[in-house]
């Protein structure tokens, strides 16, 4: 998971170059992108929560079909969804952004990395399975395998290197599509050298395990798509500060998912091992695993925010290039890398709830929190108050610490191991 940041610090890196007008319109349009597919990251969440009760409760030969019933879903879903956005798109940028020129830029960017979102609806699918059979490090290597290939592009089409067109933030969007089509193809032969004795390909599951399977990730989707959306919102509130707030809250949302991703990678290996053991018919042994994982991970992510806490100027450098946009942005990252690990338990525990099964509680704390409480406080002391983006920071923090506090109390109640799967 701290892998999958490296693209998006190159991308913000290179993009920097070209201005805060570009900056901006690739951080819109990036979260743009990330609500489209945010359901499929929730389908991920289905099949390995129904991979990993399967494979602690022994069914071999068998464990790959939650797999192939994701696949299809991944198919039927983002085909007509790319068609419908892509044709949206001019319209939906023009929406968020004020200014026409971030507009225009957003637009160009996100139409050509929507050519992408159905190989990354089922790049999602094999991430649940990897993770749910114990070989994360598949999903490792191969996303690795798609961040040099979407680094080596954007150094080619972004400026024009090794005799192409220099494309600017177009050619960031062009590069991110191709990069996850390298991903599937890796992901479907490591999935049939791998998967076939355990069903890769060979059936779908049966109808109560599809509707299982829907009833798992129906609620994950939406509490993902709620996510994006809100972070959307939050761009947007930003863009009726300023343009400046927008590039600045772009590079430090890329900059703090170095803490955040490795958080959520801590949190699938939980998923893996609460389901497994929930399958094995352990509870008390799902419920220490929660903890177990939550401190580890606590302790480090907390070592890698120390430099954000330290030095946050010399952390914005490479990305910001203008003296005040920087100087934005330092107070907010001090406070956001102060409040990571915590930040990090609540990652954590979030996803275990997952691996549980218990997804309607995931949906209904992280809407609750985000919609009900962050996003209207931030609207009243950006826009309306005035307060500008230190005030947001600080809000979101609160915000994150009320997650932490909600998940911690589920987790204790012990009603995620009454799921079913």
């Amino acid at each position: 998971m701290a892998s999958q940041n490296l693209i998006n610090l190159v991308d913000t890196a290179m993009v920097g170059t070209l201005g805060d007008s570009a900056l901006a319109a690739v951080g819109l349009a990036s979260f743009v992108n990330f609500m489209a597919v945010s359901f499929m990251m929730g389908m991920s969440s289905g099949v390995q929560a129904t991979c990993a009760r399967w494979k602690g409760a022994g069914r071999n030969g068998e464990i790959a079909l939650p797999l192939n019933g994701g696949l299809l879903l991944a198919l039927v879903v983002c085909i007509p969804l790319t068609v419908v956005l892509y044709l949206a798109t001019p319209a939906i940028l023009a929406a968020l952004a004020p200014d026409p020129a971030v507009a225009a830029v957003g637009t160009d960017y996100l139409q050509l990395r929507l050519l992408g979102m159905t190989a990354v609806g089922m790049n999602f699918s094999f991430r649940g399975y990897w993770n749910a059979m114990n070989m994360s490090r598949l999903y490792m290597a191969t996303l690795i395998a798609m961040h040099l290939s979407a680094i080596a592009l954007n150094w080619v089409l972004i400026f024009g290197n090794l005799g192409a067109p220099a494309m600017g933030a177009r050619g960031a969007g062009l590069s991110n599509a191709i990069s996850v089509w390298v991903g599937l193809g890796v992901y479907l032969a490591l999935a049939w050298h791998y998967g076939r004795r355990e069903g890769f390909l060979a059936r779908l599951p049966s109808r109560e395990t599809m509707r299982n399977l829907f009833m798992i990730s129906l609620p994950a989707g939406l509490q993902q798509l709620l996510f994006a959306s809100g972070m959307l919102a939050l761009f947007a509130i930003l863009a009726r500060v300023g343009t400046a707030e927008v590039a600045a809250g772009n590079v430090l949302i890329n900059v703090m998912l170095v803490t955040i991703l490795p958080s959520i990678g801590f949190g699938l290996a939980a998923a893996t091992l609460v389901g497994q053991s929930l399958g094995a018919g352990n509870a008390a042994e799902a419920y220490a695993w929660g903890w177990r994982v939550a401190r580890f991970a606590a302790v480090f992510v907390a070592i890698l925010a120390l430099p954000a806490v330290l030095v946050p100027d010399l952390v914005l450098q490479p990305f910001l290039h203008d003296a005040a946009t920087r100087e934005l942005a330092v107070w907010p990252l001090r406070i956001a890398a102060l409040f990571a690990p915590l930040e990090c338990v609540a990652a954590v525990l979030m996803n275990a709830h997952l691996g549980a099964g218990s997804s309607r509680t995931v949906l209904a704390v992280s809407v609750a929190t985000q919609w009900g409480a962050f996003l209207p406080v931030a609207w009243l002391l950006g826009p309306v108050l005035g307060f500008g983006m230190l005030a947001i920071w600080m809000a979101q923090a609160g915000y994150r610490m009320l997650n932490l506090t909600l998940f911690s109390w589920s987790w204790r109640s012990r009603g995620w191991a009454a799921v079913r799967l």
